[in-house]
């Protein structure tokens, strides 16, 4: 506790014990995921993936993704976390003398499934790392909260999955990526290396999004480097420090973008997305961009504003003729049929309605649906962006952001992680709180906090 607040990470990891994880696996799928070395000596996971097209099921892949553009950890121990995130007594103990109440947990190689092809490969795996992660999670109830994983290969199949983990398992959340990788049309036989992202709001995941609103579940949205999910700028690049430094970012922007524009924060007022592990001093930003591209290319966009035929022809006698002559008059005919004569039959009204108006869902300042507390973010301790959040966003920018260690993960936060918020120079006490538990509070909703109340403090405070 601080001052009396329950502390929350709000996005930490398990590492999934393969030697125990695997019991968990339909046997009729077990064969297809192992635990190998790549070529370089490195730890990897093995799925027998199908391939694309319906085709057959001897598609090895590995994760993380082990080489090339977008590559994958290597190395990716911490000197503290890495055990604590196999072994829940670790963990207790670091949250002990930390002073961390509880933490959200979220899988490792779960990140992976829902960048399989194989659907009911994907509903198999989700379905045992949810049984597996709560049963894990079982003995510390009061203190580690996992997430749900949905295989949204099959959208019917992840509503029926996020109603089972919230009845047998008391789970207050799901899991989805920021995107779901599909063979680019232009050549599917090179997928995964060429991909392109299905947006979650696709209106194949309607029903998965429906069904969370409707249950009073937050989304949130967790990629990672070598996932082979979409990663924009990190997909340009083929050293692992600078993916990382770019792939969940760009993930998240685009995540965050097309959820606006496409208007599917509009459509559901009451799902709250979280928009994790890639920090937070972005978010000015990117919404003060969205704001003005709402303005000026929706709210008063134009589609039919085009230079005047008669200025073009009064200026171009002013000015073109008497530069380079009059034989340039003998072209201007040519010119303005080419410049203002309409293409007649060219395409369908309803592929011009299309053309012109790209986003017609999106009919309000994106910046109300951060004041309507739809978007929440994490950063870890050291982050200074926090303290200047409310200074460009306003209000709303002390409550978008928690706390994230990162537990498990190479590049955790753990020493004096509590502490290095409270006493950061510009965060005042009652900020400190939002960022070390309140924000989480409200974003993980209802199921979080009723399933905290009551339940022991950290030894340290």
């Amino acid at each position: 506790m601080l001052r009396g607040h329950p502390v929350i990470d709000a996005d930490s990891h398990k590492c999934e014990n393969p030697l125990v994880f695997l019991d968990y696996v339909d046997p009729a799928f077990r064969h297809r995921i192992g635990f190998v070395r790549d070529r370089f000596g490195e730890q990897r996971f093995r799925i027998v993936d199908r391939r694309p097209g319906g085709g057959a099921a001897d598609f090895e892949r590995l994760f993380l993704q082990p080489e090339g553009y977008g590559k994958g950890t290597y190395r990716p121990y911490h000197a503290e976390t890495t055990i604590g995130g196999l072994f829940n007594r670790r963990r207790i103990e670091h949250m002990d003398r930390e002073g961390i109440d509880h933490q959200v947990v979220y899988g490792s190689v779960a990140l992976a499934f829902c960048a399989l092809i194989d659907a009911e490969l994907a509903v198999a795996l989700c379905r045992a790392y949810n049984d597996y992660i709560a049963e894990d999670c079982s003995k510390h109830s009061d203190r580690l909260h996992p997430m749900a994983v949905l295989p949204l290969q099959d959208p019917e199949e992840a509503v029926r999955e996020m109603h089972r983990c919230v009845d047998r398992h008391r789970m207050h959340g799901v899991m989805l990526p920021p995107n779901v990788p599909q063979p680019h049309p232009a050549a599917p036989e090179r997928f995964p290396d060429v991909r392109v992202p299905r947006h979650l709001s696709h209106p194949e995941y309607e029903p998965v999004l429906a069904a969370a609103e409707g249950l009073g579940l937050p989304i949130a949205l967790h990629g990672a480097p070598g996932m082979y999910y979409a990663g924009g700028t990190s997909d340009q690049l083929d050293s692992f420090t600078l993916v990382h430094v770019f792939a969940n970012r760009s993930m998240q922007q685009m995540a965050l973008a097309r959820l606006v524009f496409d208007g599917t924060l509009e459509a559901h007022p009451r799902l709250r997305f979280g928009f994790l592990e890639a920090g937070c001093g972005w978010l000015p930003d990117l919404l003060w961009s969205l704001r003005e591209h709402w303005e000026t290319r929706i709210r008063d966009f134009d589609p039919y504003l085009e230079p005047s035929p008669a200025e073009f022809v009064a200026e171009f006698a002013r000015e073109g003729a008497a530069l380079r002559g009059s034989r340039l008059l003998g072209r201007a005919r040519g010119l303005m049929n080419a410049l203002f004569t309409p293409r007649a039959g060219a395409v369908s009204p309803g592929e011009l309605r299309r053309f012109l108006y790209e986003h017609p869902r999106l009919c309000r300042d994106p910046m109300e649906y951060l004041e309507r507390g739809q978007i929440f973010l994490t950063a870890e301790p050291s982050d200074p962006a926090p303290t200047y959040l409310e200074q460009a966003l306003g209000s709303p920018g002390r409550r978008v952001c928690g706390m994230a260690v990162d537990y498990g993960h190479w590049d955790a936060a753990l020493r004096g992680c509590v502490s290095e918020v409270a006493n950061r120079p510009g965060i005042d006490e009652e900020h400190a709180s939002l960022l070390l538990g309140g924000n989480a509070l409200e974003f993980y909703g209802q199921r979080l906090r009723k399933r905290i109340e009551g339940s022991s403090p950290s030894v340290a405070a």
